[in-house]
C-alpha cells in the first residue's frame, strides 16, 4: 500500500511537471519563433500548449476512481484537442509552403537547437518515468501520457536535426520550412490517432495518443 502511494504521488509529480514544462516550452518556442520568422519553432511552441490540453485530460483520469470528466466529457475533450492538432498542422504546412516559395528563412536557429536539446532530455525523462509509473500502477492513463511524450520526442528530435544542421550549412535556406512541413505531419498524426480513438466504441478516456 505504502509503495502504491509511492507511485501515485510519483504519477502526479510528472503529470505536473509535464504540464508546467510545456507551456513555459510553449511560450518561449513562440515568442522566439515569431521574432527569428521560424515557422518550425513556433509550430513547435504552439504543439507545446496543446499538449498542455492533452495533459489535463490525462490527468484528470488519474484521479481517484477515474471519475473526473466521466468518458462522454472526455470523449469531447479529446475530439476538441485533435482537431486543434490537424487545425495547426494545416497552418504549419500553409506557412512553410510560404516560407519555402518566399525562399525566406530564419536568420539562425539557435534558439531551436536550444530549445529541441532541453526538451530532448526532458522528454526521454518523462517517457521513461511514466512508462514504469504506468507499469507499477497498471495505468492506462499513465501509459496514454508515456505515448504522448515519446510522439513529443519525434517533435523535438525533427526540430533539433533541422536547427544544427542550418546551423552548420547557413546555405540551406530551405531547411526551416522542411523542417516545419515534417513537424506538421507529425502534429497531423498525432491529432488524426486522438480523434480516430475518440471516435472509437472502445474508447475508455485518456489522450489518445498511441491508440491503434
Amino acid at each position: 500500500m505504502i509503495e502504491q502511494s509511492r507511485w501515485e504521488r510519483r504519477a502526479w509529480f510528472l503529470a505536473w511537471f509535464t504540464v508546467i514544462y510545456n507551456l513555459l516550452e510553449g511560450a518561449v518556442s513562440i515568442g522566439f519563433g515569431v521574432s527569428d520568422d521560424s515557422v518550425a519553432l513556433w509550430g513547435f511552441g504552439f504543439d507545446s500548449l496543446i499538449e498542455v490540453a492533452s495533459a489535463m485530460v490525462v490527468m484528470a483520469r488519474l484521479r481517484k476512481g477515474f471519475k473526473a470528466l466521466g468518458t462522454e466529457a472526455e470523449r469531447r475533450a479529446v475530439l476538441a484537442i485533435g482537431a486543434l492538432f490537424v487545425l495547426l498542422a494545416l497552418v504549419i504546412q500553409l506557412g512553410a509552403i510560404w516560407q519555402l516559395v518566399s525562399r525566406h528563412h530564419p536568420p539562425t536557429t539557435v534558439p531551436g537547437l536550444v530549445i529541441s536539446s532541453l526538451s530532448l532530455a526532458f522528454m526521454f525523462y518523462l517517457w521513461r518515468a511514466k512508462t514504469r509509473a504506468a507499469s507499477a500502477l497498471d495505468s492506462a492513463a499513465l501509459k496514454s501520457d508515456a505515448a504522448c511524450s515519446l510522439a513529443c520526442i519525434q517533435l523535438s528530435l525533427v526540430l533539433f536535426v533541422g536547427s544544427l544542421i542550418f546551423l552548420l550549412s547557413p546555405g540551406l535556406w530551405w531547411l526551416d520550412g522542411a523542417a516545419a512541413i515534417l513537424l506538421a505531419l507529425l502534429i497531423l498524426k498525432e491529432g488524426a490517432e486522438g480523434i480516430r480513438a475518440a471516435r472509437s466504441p472502445g474508447f475508455t478516456g485518456g489522450c489518445g495518443c498511441g491508440h491503434d
